[in-house]
C-alpha cells in the first residue's frame, strides 16, 4: 500500500474543512444582478432608446420574442440563440452583452445543478444559417431587433427567478 497520497490527503483534510459552498440565494442574486446589468448595457447603446420590444420586422422571425413562463432549461435555450445572434452581428456594441449572456448561462447552470436538473445541451438554431443573408440586407434592423427582443426576455427571466422557476 502506498502511503503518500493518503498522507498528502490528510494534510490537505483541515484546509478542505473550511472551504464551504456558495448559498444558492447568493447565484441567484448575482444571476439577478447580471441581467440587470445586461439591460443597462442595452439601455446604454443610443440606438435602442426608442424602440419597442412588439414591433415586427420581417426575415427576423428567428430572434425569439417574450415567453410568459421561464424554465431554466428554456432560459438556457433562450440565452443560446441570443449568443448565437450577437456573435454574427459585426457591431462592437454587442461583444460585452454576448460576453455576458455566456456569464449568465453559467449561473443559470449553477442554479439548475442546485435543483439536481441538470441542463439538456443546447442545440444551435439551425435558421442562424441563412443570417448571413439577412445581416446583408438589414444589420441595423437585425442589431435594434434582437437587442430588444432580448432585453424583454432578460426582463422576464428576472421575474421568473422570483418565482424559482423549475427545470
Amino acid at each position: 500500500m502506498r502511503w503518500g497520497p493518503l498522507c498528502r490527503f490528510l494534510w490537505l483534510w483541515p484546509y478542505l474543512s473550511y472551504v464551504e459552498a456558495v448559498p444558492i440565494w447568493k447565484v441567484q442574486d448575482d444571476t439577478k444582478t447580471l441581467i440587470k446589468t445586461i439591460v443597462t448595457r442595452i439601455n446604454d447603446i443610443s440606438h435602442m432608446q426608442s424602440v419597442s420590444s412588439k414591433q415586427r420586422v420581417t426575415g427576423l422571425d428567428f430572434i425569439p420574442g417574450l415567453h410568459p413562463v421561464l424554465s431554466l432549461s428554456k432560459m438556457d435555450q433562450t440565452l443560446v440563440v441570443y449568443q448565437q445572434i450577437l456573435t454574427s452581428l459585426p457591431s462592437r456594441n454587442v461583444i460585452q452583452i454576448s460576453n455576458d449572456l455566456e456569464n449568465l448561462r453559467d449561473l443559470l447552470h449553477l442554479l439548475a445543478s442546485s435543483k439536481s436538473c441538470p441542463l439538456p445541451q443546447a442545440r444551435a438554431l439551425e435558421t442562424l444559417e441563412s443570417l448571413g443573408g439577412v445581416l446583408e440586407a438589414s444589420l441595423y434592423s437585425t442589431e435594434v431587433v434582437a437587442l430588444s427582443r432580448l432585453q424583454g426576455a432578460l426582463q422576464d427571466m428576472l421575474r421568473q427567478l422570483d418565482l424559482s422557476p423549475g427545470c
